[in-house]
């Protein structure tokens, strides 16, 4: 075994067994603003927000909320990241911003570009390495932390435009990895630089069998589609067959449980199943207990989080922020409640709303849970229909039904002088659409009291269309979309919804009856 895999294993086995006593998350979320604000103190958004003036302050976590207004990305682009684009020096942040992620949006929107400074990339392989030394929590056999890592990700050949660099977040994170985790890296430095998704996954399996991979990283939709197109190639039973020893993933970007079923399917033996919060704005959270299936917030790696309660009162229903309300820190928030999540971090993003919901399951250990998207929610006639009940929907029907459903979209439409829901079920096993519609009706109105409600009144009906799960990955790859951080939307609004329907319309006539699209 490689002198470098021993000291992993031995620093992995001691990390696990002498936890440091570290600080109260509120406690290190007090310094980690502090050493933001002193940090972005000279540059031209901290002089005019007046950030020396906030630091002097006995309450300055109050008084940076006073000064400082909510941002999305719209302002915070109009007013500052642009020059940051433009090659401009201490804007938001001190020096020059050398990397821009592109946010993956939905599938129809042109890509935000966020802005990814040095610091970021280090505190991001620090927390990278702190979940890594959790792992033997999961009582893997400590050998497989020496075993090749196929993390899935965008390229490592990033654009260059107007003097920096630009691409997937996983991509920018693939080409800086730490020197004592290249050697583990796959799919290796020549393969990870190929753009083109299809000419990248073919040249995956064609090498998977050289590999002894024991660790898959990325979107559960990504790795479920890499795994098919190796098991394929080389026409295997499952994917033990070509990685026998492959015992863990680690997983990021959407609810995993629409993925179990299939993921049964492409392996010989139960995996272990890590959950992670990577967004193109940083790394935010990380399962940390193996019997908790909720994330621990990262509160001392350069990001300062608040919380916005999800309310009518504070979000149109297009899930727009309503005016300035209250954002509450850390120490201020309460187990069960949505909230939208807003942070201020190294890249010189500043009390930024991401545009992600979250929930706490457990406020001492800062425990949380996704719900979903500000945009992503359904409340066209006071339903409040989360992501998370629709996960929970369909979870209910993948069980009582015994199958797959790894994408869905649902959209909100008028039926008459009333509403509906339509929903699209990508599912590959011919099931009645009635069958599904029951069962997800009855499971949304038993976890949404709201929704129940509604389904009685003004929410008159609801449609299913089951269609083959390719369809969705289809409607990604016209965009462009395919691999790296890009996922389907849950909810479809507008523009994007009348786009999928002739999209959806167009598949039905170009091909035959049950034949399943191929991604191309």
């Amino acid at each position: 075994m490689p002198k470098l895999g021993d000291l992993i294993k031995r620093n992995a086995l001691l990390a696990n067994r002498f936890q440091r006593k570290h600080l109260k998350p509120k406690t290190q979320q007090k310094r980690v603003l502090r050493r933001l604000l002193r940090r972005a103190a000279p540059t031209s958004f901290g002089q005019y927000y007046h950030f020396k003036k906030i630091l002097h302050s006995d309450k300055f976590i109050a008084e940076f909320q006073r000064q400082v207004p909510l941002f999305d990305y719209d302002s915070m682009y109009n007013k500052w990241w642009d020059l940051t684009l433009n090659g401009v020096e201490n804007v938001s942040w001190p020096g020059k911003i050398k990397y821009f992620a592109l946010s993956s949006g939905t599938s129809g929107a042109p890509s935000k570009q966020i802005p990814v400074s040095e610091d970021a990339i280090r505190v991001m392989k620090k927390g990278a390495m702190r979940l890594f030394f959790t792992l033997p929590r999961f009582k893997a056999e400590i050998d497989l932390f020496t075993r090749g890592m196929l993390m899935l990700g965008g390229s490592t050949d990033l654009e260059i435009q107007n003097g920096h660099f630009q691409g997937d977040l996983s991509g920018i994170n693939a080409g800086k990895l730490p020197l004592w985790l290249r050697p583990y890296y796959k799919p290796g430095t020549k393969i990870s630089r190929i753009r083109n998704w299809n000419e990248r996954i073919e040249e995956i399996a064609k090498n998977a069998p050289q590999w002894d991979v024991g660790i898959i990283v990325g979107i559960p939709a990504w790795l479920q589609l890499v795994m098919e197109k190796i098991i394929d190639y080389h026409q295997a039973d499952t994917i033990h067959d070509i990685w026998p020893n492959l015992k863990m993933c680690i997983h990021g970007g959407v609810h995993f449980e629409p993925y179990r079923k299939g993921f049964a399917k492409l392996t010989a033996r139960p995996l272990i199943y890590v959950d992670t919060y990577l967004a193109s704005e940083g790394f935010f959270a990380f399962q940390a207990r193996p019997d908790h299936p909720a994330m621990r917030l990262l509160t001392n790696h350069g990001i300062f989080y608040e919380f916005i309660p999800f309310t009518e009162e504070n979000f149109d229903p297009d899930g727009q922020l309503i005016g300035q309300p209250r954002a509450l820190p850390l120490s201020k928030v309460k187990e069960g409640v949505n909230y939208a999540l807003v942070i201020s971090s190294c890249s010189g993003a500043w009390r930024y709303l991401i545009g992600d919901t979250v929930q706490f399951t457990d406020k001492q250990n800062a425990e949380i849970i996704i719900t979903g998207r500000t945009k992503h929610y359904l409340s066209i006639c006071g339903e409040h229909l989360t992501v998370d009940n629709m996960n929970q929907g369909i979870q209910t029907v993948e069980k009582q039904l015994d199958i797959s459903i790894p994408e869905y979209t649902v959209a909100a439409v008028h039926h008459g002088n009333f509403y509906a829901h339509q929903w699209y079920i990508g599912s590959d096993r011919p099931i009645g659409a009635e069958k599904i519609r029951a069962v997800l009706d009855a499971s949304l109105q038993t976890v949404n009291a709201d929704y129940a409600t509604e389904r009685t009144s003004v929410l008159r009906e609801v449609f299913v269309q089951v269609l083959p799960v390719a369809y969705f990955y289809q409607f990604l790859a016209r965009h462009g979309k395919l691999g790296g951080q890009h996922k389907f939307p849950r909810v479809l609004k507008k523009d994007q919804y009348r786009e999928w329907c002739d999209f959806v319309e167009e598949q039905k006539t170009s091909r035959n009856p049950g034949h399943r699209p191929r991604i191309t």
